[in-house]
């Protein structure tokens, strides 16, 4: 599996994330910390409570798998969409979305399960799999070397 760094943003650049767990809520706090644009998607408006006092984006509640939440998101003018919603379904639907639809260059998709990264490679959606980067940090704390290029079955 291999993936591009997300990039640094500059002022005018415009993320939306969908999932407000831990991983959305933390990646939203440092956009907004660097003074960037951001728009969280949560279906659940309570999530929005892992976000810091000193967020300055946006937060929007809703099913970002409906384009309508995605209109009303901004998603024409966004410049990274990042979705890490706890259901590879949901992040398969809106990654492509924002590809295939909004032709967005840079998209992220969080996947559980590591046998559907042929699904997101077909698209050029970049993917990260807590799975597959568990392994590979588990394999470096016991001193096991891998081909950077090799995919972990799991």
């Amino acid at each position: 599996m291999k993936m591009k760094p997300f990039k640094k943003h500059k002022k005018d650049e415009y993320s939306i994330i969908v999932g407000c767990g831990r991983l959305g809520a933390n990646l939203a706090n440092q956009l907004s910390e660097k003074g960037e644009s951001v728009v969280i998607i949560d279906i659940n408006r309570d999530a929005f409570r892992k976000l810091s006092a000193s967020f300055a984006g946006v937060t929007l509640v809703g099913d970002a798998t409906y384009l309508g939440v995605l209109h009303e998101a901004g998603i024409e003018k966004a410049t990274a969409v990042v979705s890490v919603t706890n259901y590879d379904n949901t992040n398969i639907l809106v990654a492509q979305a924002a590809k295939e639809l909004f032709g967005i260059e840079h998209v992220i998709a969080r996947l559980y399960d590591p046998e559907r990264e042929c699904v997101y490679r077909e698209f050029k959606i970049d993917t990260i799999s807590p799975a597959v980067l568990s392994m590979k940090e588990i394999d470096k704390l016991l001193g096991i070397e891998n081909d950077p290029e090799e995919m972990y079955e799991i």
